[in-house]
């Protein structure tokens, strides 16, 4: 009878997987050993494997380029990595080995382009998307970049009053961008992103505010919708609308050469995961030029920012379970050594599921099970996996812990959960390692922040 966790797996997916496979009946994580990493850092522990950021920055570079080739596409692919996804100097300086761009969202984001320019991180020719609405400060610190010589800083206009504050600002001519405010899709809870200026104004704005102004350049429209890149109707109609009114701008602004469709390449949340990465391209290279061809109007160069296909797809969480408690006839619990609601936001904010698997123990009996976290709310707890509405981890055997992991974790947890600030119920936020990899294959592992301590948290409470 095949009862084992092993089993399970093998007979729910296909097995090992590229960044998974299992030998002693212990689980390895892009080849490295979960259970030694664990032995030297113990749990809970985050991890920060940081060639993945790079392998998906190459990837998706890849595929566009290959897409640009197939249909005899005759503008060029730019790389943006969407810094809220994750600030740390680490994400960062993987994501800046690649030549890629960057996209900021906030007024502090600036000082770190100031930074990576002083330290050599970065030239002024880099490009910085500066998205968002803009308060005067994140006005400021843009015009800031301009006036130093940032010649590739282009603010993206969320709003039709950020022109005349940037205007004020700025001592020489400046890029700029627009954004559409794009249709929600059907079923959200509004009909027109708050974000952007209308589809039916973007024409007579730029006529009446950009054209022949002195100061600026319209350089870019911008485009992105919440549910990402998807291959769905409401996609392919929100893409083709876009394009429209890029021929229909193009035609009154010549200077205007790019098409920025944002974010929304998805990540792997499930050991199921399909998704055809090199369709979509080819898909969305593909229609532009369609349509561009047939408004007579040249194909634009074409940006994308992806925040969480760069940076999620490198991060893992690590537990041990401490303990097991018969809540009633069908509820099991295993009680982890950390909470979700401090490590996992999104598990509990925006049931968000990630892949969950156990580390060790694998050639144990399966049961059914509920994960606890430690603090005192009750939605500290994760109760299905992202295939099905359950959870089966190896029995819990007292004589050898059991371990499991959250993995592809890396994009926003940290902001969301708060990182070296105040945690719920003050349970300090774990270890963090980086691992990386070199030329001949050795991993090396390195220590980016001890686990939090209760010293630090009361400093923070004026204690």
């Amino acid at each position: 009878m095949k009862n084992k966790y092993i089993d399970l797996i093998e007979q729910t997916f296909e097995f090992p997987q590229e960044e998974f496979k299992v030998e002693d009946n212990e689980l390895y994580f892009n080849g490295i050993s979960l259970m030694e990493v664990i032995k030297q850092y113990g749990t809970p522990l985050k991890i920060s494997y940081l060639p993945k950021i790079s392998q998906n920055i190459q990837k998706a570079r890849r595929l566009f380029n290959v897409a640009i080739a197939k249909s005899d596409y005759n503008a060029e692919y730019h790389y943006c990595y969407c810094t809220k996804s994750s600030h740390f100097s680490f994400v960062m300086e993987e994501v800046l080995k690649n030549d890629a761009h960057l996209e900021t969202s906030s007024a502090f984001d600036i000082h770190i382009i100031e930074d990576l320019y002083k330290n050599g991180k970065i030239k002024k020719d880099k490009y910085v998307i500066c998205n968002g609405f803009k308060k005067h400060q994140y006005i400021e610190n843009i015009a800031n970049l301009i006036n130093l010589g940032f010649e590739n800083v282009i603010p993206i206009l969320d709003n039709v009053y950020e022109l005349a504050r940037l205007k004020k600002l700025i001592t020489k001519k400046s890029k700029i961008g627009i954004r559409i405010a794009a249709e929600e899709e059907p079923g959200f809870d509004f009909y027109t992103s708050r974000l952007g200026i209308r589809y039916n104004k973007v024409i007579q704005y730029y006529e009446d505010n950009i054209k022949g102004n002195p100061k600026f350049e319209l350089k870019m429209l911008h485009f992105f919708i919440n549910t990402g890149i998807k291959d769905t109707a409401y996609y392919w109609n929100e893409l083709s609308k876009c394009i429209d009114l890029y021929c229909e701008l193009k035609k009154v602004c010549p200077e205007l050469d790019s098409l920025n469709i944002g974010g929304g390449f998805p990540i792997k949340n499930s050991m199921s995961f399909d998704y055809d990465y090199e369709y979509m391209a080819e898909e969305i290279i593909s229609q532009i030029k369609q349509i561009c061809d047939r408004n007579v109007v040249a194909e634009p160069n074409i940006f994308t920012e992806f925040g969480s296909f760069t940076v999620g797809e490198s991060g893992a969480v690590l537990y041990s379970i401490i303990d097991q408690k018969q809540q009633n006839d069908r509820e099991l619990w295993n009680m982890i050594d950390s909470s979700f609601m401090t490590n996992l936001p999104d598990t509990w904010a925006a049931k968000q599921k990630f892949i969950m698997l156990a580390i060790n123990n694998w050639d144990e009996e399966y049961e059914r099970v509920f994960l606890g976290g430690l603090t005192c709310d009750s939605q500290d707890f994760y109760n299905s996996d992202s295939h099905a509405n359950a959870i089966f981890l190896p029995k819990v055997n007292p004589k050898d812990p059991l371990y499991i992991g959250f993995f592809h974790t890396g994009a926003y947890q940290e902001s969301i959960g708060g990182f070296g600030g105040i945690q719920h119920c003050l349970l300090p936020a774990p270890k963090h390692i980086l691992i990386d990899k070199d030329e001949d294959g050795e991993f090396s592992t390195k220590l980016f922040a001890k686990e939090q301590s209760y010293k630090s948290m009361l400093k923070i409470l004026g204690y």
